[in-house]
């Protein structure tokens, strides 16, 4: 696509993949709104691909099915083509994916800058603290101070650490009995709350009882 634009190779390419009208095109690419979009499983298992560095390759040589998908992952080869094809499209039009052309022709499947920052959170969502066969007998602690101004993370760093299976100490203070030093690194520089959030690894904690008793630690 020598002596086009950026946008209008862009827009090429999204035609030769999807088929649609430029207005739609140009209604995708709206600016994406601040919250999570809702996505089905099957759109979830692309993108979690995408973020683990598979390559979807997109195939517009048949005339009969121009929005087949050369899957190179195993992970996805069980799920009929056209479900597969839907997701992809609902993706794009949601901004969560975008469509790039290569020097070869080649269109590739790659997850947009919102798509990478709403796989992140459902990442999130999913992290897990490994129990492991014998406590160490440490505390982790972890502990935040975020100002009024910023209500939405002070919310969802309580409700991660939560879900992740932290007791809830004090207000905004929060414990757990094994290694996560990895999950809170994760939880903070997603958020970038790190500046907010300290973490703390104790032997002694006064009610310790009590700790003991809620995480099954036999006392």
């Amino acid at each position: 696509m020598e002596g086009m634009s950026p946008l209008s190779s862009k827009r090429a390419a999204h035609r030769m993949f999807f088929g649609v009208t430029g207005q739609k095109y140009k209604n995708s690419t709206e600016q994406p709104g601040s919250s999570r979009r809702r996505v089905g499983s099957v759109q979830r298992d692309i993108l979690f691909l995408l973020l683990k560095g598979a390559s979807l390759a997109l195939s517009t040589a048949s005339r009969q099915s121009p929005r087949v998908a050369r899957i190179v992952d195993g992970e996805l080869a069980s799920i009929k083509r056209r479900i597969l094809n839907q997701s992809i499209e609902k993706l794009y039009e949601s901004q969560l994916v975008d469509v790039r052309k290569g020097s070869d022709g080649t269109l590739t499947l790659v997850l947009s800058k919102e798509g990478k920052r709403v796989t992140l959170s459902y990442d999130l969502d999913r992290t897990k603290i490994s129990i492991p066969a014998r406590w160490d007998g440490k505390w982790r602690i972890a502990l935040f101070d975020v100002p009024e101004g910023k209500k939405k993370i002070r919310d969802a760093l309580r409700g991660h650490l939560k879900r992740m299976g932290f007791y809830e100490f004090q207000k905004s203070v929060f414990v757990h009995p094994y290694p996560c030093m990895k999950e809170i690194d994760y939880l903070t520089e997603f958020y970038d709350a790190r500046r907010y959030l300290r973490f703390i690894t104790a032997t002694e904690i006064d009610n310790e009882l009590q700790l003991k008793k809620h995480f099954g630690i036999d006392v």
